[in-house]
């Protein structure tokens, strides 16, 4: 163990128990934070959702639609 590692504990240690748990944590996060995450596919599960407004509205009808809720219009 290196000098500079045992310094580090040594720290810890004189720390009170509920800052040492923080440190724990702390290091926890930093350790997840690195690890890379493997990415799944996409599911698409909500495709076909709105099938049943399929032949009341176009799909530009929709975009057109989307726009004015994202703006706050009608």
């Amino acid at each position: 163990m290196s000098t500079q590692q045992k310094l580090l504990e040594e720290k810890i240690k004189e720390l009170p128990p509920e800052f040492q748990k923080e440190v724990k944590d702390f290091v926890d996060f930093l350790h997840e934070k690195r690890m890379e995450k493997p990415r799944s596919k996409p599911q698409f599960k909500w495709a076909g959702a709105l099938k049943e407004l399929r032949d009341k509205y176009t799909s530009v009808e929709l975009q057109h639609k989307i726009s004015e809720w994202r703006i706050g219009g009608k």
